[in-house]
């Protein structure tokens, strides 16, 4: 493939899917403004607990998708029959969301306990995680769509889908919260239906002439969910770094800061999910062109979307940092409805500390991205898990201990920044394996 042309399907694919995850981010921070608006600084703490239940499915519905997207692709690149793996995805989505339905069913209670909910905020955090386990199943088959759509040459559709979702969960978002009044509830359950009418709109690509994968009669077998789950775990890890250190920093805030600290914590990470979806929306936009160029054997092809992927995760990172430090005390005015001067000052410090580490991550995630797509799913899992709790929990304790809210910030960076160090040195050694002719 010449340069020109991996340079526009590189432009074609990353455009459309960091706009699709922009958007998909937007389901956030809808609720994470108009709670702000509603509920105040308690709304914020319930919320920041609550979305860890949305970020553990959504992160399963990645990993099935991106898992079974990614087999489908090698495989249609090398000729092989290819709905068996999506029957399999659908599967494994099917027997997931039965366990997170029969949590949220009849686990919430303790669930937000454990999460660090107290007696003033549980029954919000109760609503939310309640709401959002029962209906996985959708949201979990949304993002199986979504990557099996992308990967077969339809990234509009994937993006339209995914656009239609975010306007609704919007407009859903004022509705349920204000002239409604159901609060946490309400949010919850703007989620839920914008999910409905993203799969409508996703479920015309059956019914299109581009349309390579359907449901069809097979033996289910656990080694192909097996490697449709190891495919997709780096993504699974990469998006379940959120839950873990949700729960994980929510616990030591609360017992630095309560509450309030919390409620800081919410803003600071509810905007960099913005920013993370920004990069993962990347790893997704070159991971249908990674496995094509891996499954074909063309090297130019990996090489050069890797190039031009570094390039634009440096500069975007460094730019989005720069927008943040200066605008930090605005940003967060956005969110502090009560006028809260502690609230204020947590946050405004946490957002030019803790976004220090996403100039980091963004190179992170699309190393893991890489070797996930070129069938690595180990080195792309190291990363992931070095990421998500081998290092960010000690660090998190360590330096909380001695800096307080400082250190708390402090930890994601140094985290990150180590990570960094490895995921160069992977690059490296396989760079270096496809020049003395490895695959």
């Amino acid at each position: 493939m010449e340069k020109k042309e991996i340079y526009r399907e590189f432009k074609r694919y990353v455009s459309l899917s960091v706009f699709e995850m922009v958007c998909m981010s937007i389901y956030v921070i809808a609720d994470t403004f108009f709670i702000a608006l509603a509920l105040g600084a308690n709304g914020l703490a319930a919320l920041n607990i609550s979305i860890i239940s949305f970020t553990v499915v959504h992160s399963f519905g990645l990993m099935i998708g991106i898992g079974g997207a990614t087999g489908y692709t090698i495989r249609k690149s090398m000729g092989d029959d290819t709905n068996n793996i999506f029957t399999h995805s659908l599967v494994t989505g099917f027997f997931v969301s039965i366990i997170l339905m029969i949590i949220g069913m009849f686990f919430t209670v303790p669930l937000s306990a454990m999460l660090g909910a107290d007696s003033e905020l549980r029954p919000m955090v109760v609503d939310y995680i309640r709401t959002i386990l029962i209906f996985s199943p959708l949201l979990i088959l949304k993002n199986t769509l979504l990557s099996f759509i992308r990967n077969d040459g339809n990234p509009k559709l994937a993006m339209a889908g995914t656009v239609v979702g975010a306007t609704t969960n919007i407009v859903l978002d004022y509705i349920f919260l204000f002239p409604l009044e159901m609060e946490m509830l309400g949010a919850a359950l703007a989620t839920v239906v914008s999910l409905i009418f993203s799969i409508i709109v996703l479920a015309f690509h059956f019914w299109t002439k581009r349309n390579k994968f359907g449901i069809c009669r097979c033996k289910i077998r656990f080694s192909q969910i097996k490697s449709i789950a190891a495919l997709g775990a780096s993504t699974f890890v990469n998006e379940i770094t959120v839950a873990i250190a949700l729960v994980v920093f929510n616990l030591v805030i609360l017992s630095v800061e309560g509450n309030v600290g919390v409620a800081a914590y919410g803003i600071v990470m509810n905007l960099a999910i913005v920013v993370l979806s920004i990069f993962t929306g990347m790893a997704l936009g070159i991971q249908p062109l990674i496995s094509k160029g891996h499954g074909s054997g063309d090297k130019v092809l990996v090489r050069g979307i890797m190039k031009y992927a570094i390039i634009a995760i440096s500069i975007l990172s460094l730019c989005v940092y720069a927008i943040v430090y200066i605008n930090a005390p605005a940003i967060v005015s956005l969110f502090n409805s009560e006028g809260n001067n502690t609230l204020e000052i947590l946050a405004t410090d946490g957002l030019r500390v803790y976004f220090v580490g996403l100039i980091f991550a963004g190179m992170n995630v699309i190393t893991a991205a890489f070797f996930s797509a070129s069938d690595n799913p180990k080195i792309a899992l190291s990363i992931a898990v070095l990421r998500s709790c081998v290092l960010i929990v000690p660090m998190l304790l360590i330096l909380s201990r001695f800096l307080g809210m400082d250190g708390v910030w402090s930890s994601f960076v140094a985290t990150e920044l180590i990570v960094l160090l490895l995921s160069i040195a992977f690059l490296r050694i396989k760079f270096r394996e496809m020049r003395s002719g490895g695959c």
